[in-house]
């Protein structure tokens, strides 16, 4: 997966109402013409990404928190974070629909630019398989699917109703993950035991190192703590992540530095592995 994340993008964690779980995925496209350009110069994805996120945000009828979607995907297999992880869509026509699915837009539209690329359906399937990983169900409709409009598009909406197949396999054979996995037990246990236990003392050291490097990555813990233990600077830096809001935004006891599944899951989404319980 070639993912592009909020803080790559210059974006601020996103206001969006958070929802951890729902039935799918839909699909979307732009509904307006979209530039061949994009095909052969990838900074064009980029500029039109951000765009899109600029006219959502400017639109006061619809009054956006953030760019409608969770995500978006680029002719060249990028995967183009929006909302993210664990956070409500705004794009499927009204709230009961917004709760229902989660939603990425393939980008492609009604004039110029048409027809997904193989690259960009394989990064809208990366992004169903990210998302189903962090609380979507099975689903996968098109935004027509429930609401008056041609959203997806012919091409796009031909592919969902196929099963939204990886180029190359069939719907049944989703793309094994090859991202890391840490234990939710495993990760509370140390945070339990390593703060009182001798210096140098650890629990499950891989996979807290995979921990505390996301939290380096995230400005909030000194690269010399990185070293598998689950100690105070450790605990102090993840209570920390819980408070912000792409942490999850938890107050009083709830920010404590004893990862719940909610932060820590939201933490891997940013970082590249996956959590198990």
């Amino acid at each position: 997966m070639k993912l592009v994340t909020r803080t790559e993008l210059g974006w601020p964690a996103s206001a969006a109402p958070t929802q951890t779980s729902t039935k799918g995925v839909k699909v979307h496209y732009e509904g307006t013409p979209v530039s061949t350009r994009l095909l052969s110069d990838h900074a064009a994805c980029i500029a039109e990404w951000k765009a899109i996120r600029k006219s959502h945000l400017a639109n006061t009828k619809e009054n956006y928190s953030d760019v409608a979607y969770n995500y978006a995907a680029c002719p060249h297999g990028y995967l183009l974070e929006g909302r993210g992880i664990g956070k409500r869509t705004g794009a499927n026509g009204n709230q009961d629909l917004n709760k229902g699915h989660y939603a990425i837009v393939g980008l492609v539209g009604s004039e110029g630019l048409t027809e997904p690329t193989d690259a960009m359906l394989s990064a809208i399937r990366d992004g169903i398989e990210l998302l189903r990983e962090h609380g979507a169900g099975t689903e996968i409709r098109g935004h027509r699917d429930g609401y008056a409009t041609s959203c997806p598009g012919g091409p796009l909406y031909a592919w969902v109703q196929k099963g939204a197949p990886r180029p190359g396999g069939t719907a049944a054979e989703p793309k094994p993950s090859t991202r890391p996995a840490v234990s939710l037990a495993h990760i509370v246990a140390a945070a339990r035991k390593d703060p009182a236990a001798a210096q140098g003392h650890t629990t499950h050291k891989a996979e807290v190192l995979l921990v505390e490097k996301a939290l380096k990555a995230e400005g909030l813990l000194p690269a010399e703590y990185v070293d598998g233990s689950f100690g105070t600077k450790t605990i102090s830096a993840y209570a920390r992540w819980q408070r912000t809001p792409a942490g999850g935004g938890f107050t009083g006891a709830d920010a404590d530095g004893i990862p719940g599944s909610k932060s820590l899951r939201l933490l891997a989404a940013r970082h590249g592995f996956t959590v198990t319980a």
